[in-house]
């Protein structure tokens, strides 16, 4: 028996006097009606109303109930009034700063579309760590070594001017004896990409071909970075996407196939492990993954 049912169909008729009357307000069939209160009297074990042939009224047993019927009816609508509203709490989930405003538009309207509410938080990579290590937020997109990573996004150079090459080699950055007294280019580093997976394969990279230690360097920030590739011949270390969105030009690295990883970290929220299911093809174009690349393990 469903007993939210047939307490709705209890206060309909008793409100009204009589079955047909009581099953219009309720909206279903008499008869619907009818067998909800003779479920209802059978599983409480007495007759709730007295019946004519006109009219139904309480009986003394029935007035007893009445009150506790009208409390599982509302206790009832409560609970599905929270439910709706639970449903509709955003899941805040932390992204990498370095994801574009219209990139995190259409996750964000991804997620709607799949009943999924996000409220998205940009940061940088440790920051997120600490975040859903705390429990601040429901998800978060961790910084991880890309073997094993849900989502791989090249990581290139990028430049101001076209290198018109198909690949930037870094020992091409290495002084020549003509121009040691020169400003050396350099490869900045973004704080997002200030995590040893690629940061340190950068490093190791530019002390192998003989760069000076300097001319591998990690910006303060993003725009600061960016700023010192503007008004020179220095290189951005980004994704594809990113340079895209810059206005730089992007270039492969030769020596060596350089790529961000990224997985999904649960924090407060249980139902934010879906999001990752849900919105995985989203969340990796927010992330700079282009189609037929940067899919990590399944």
């Amino acid at each position: 028996m469903d007993l939210v049912a047939a307490c709705r169909a209890f206060l309909a008729v008793s409100g009204q006097g009589s079955f047909t009357a009581g099953a219009a307000v309720a909206r279903i069939q008499q008869s619907v009606a009818s067998r909800r209160v003779a479920a209802l009297e059978e599983h409480l074990g007495g007759r709730v109303f007295a019946r004519s042939s006109r009219t139904v009224r309480l009986t003394p047993f029935g007035r007893d109930m009445l009150p506790w019927a009208r409390r599982v009816v509302d206790v009832a609508d409560a609970m599905a009034l929270d439910a709706a509203r639970a449903l509709l709490r955003p899941i805040r989930l932390a992204v990498p700063a370095v994801c574009g405003t219209l990139a995190l538009a259409r996750l964000a309207a991804a997620g709607r579309d799949e009943q999924v509410h996000l409220d998205l938080l940009a940061a940088g990579p440790v920051e997120r760590a600490e975040l859903v290590r705390a429990e601040q937020v429901g998800a978060a997109l961790l910084a991880v070594a890309p073997d094993g990573a849900v989502w791989q996004v090249p990581v290139g150079v990028a430049a101001a001017a076209d290198p018109g090459r198909p690949a930037v080699h870094v020992e091409s950055l290495r002084a020549g004896r003509a121009a040691r007294t020169a400003r050396r280019r350099r490869i900045w580093v973004q704080p997002e990409d200030d995590v040893a997976h690629v940061r340190d394969e950068l490093t190791r990279l530019g002390a192998a071909v003989g760069l000076q230690p300097a001319q591998v360097a990690t910006g303060a920030s993003l725009v600061a970075a960016v700023s010192e590739v503007l008004t020179s011949n220095d290189l951005l270390a980004c994704s594809p996407a990113q340079a895209e969105e810059l206005g730089l030009h992007w270039r492969p690295i030769g020596e060596l196939d350089l790529r961000r990883g990224y997985d999904l970290a649960v924090g407060s929220r249980e139902d934010a492990s879906a999001v990752g299911q849900l919105l995985e093809a989203e969340i990796g174009r927010c992330l700079g993954v282009r189609q037929g690349q940067g899919r990590g393990r399944s």
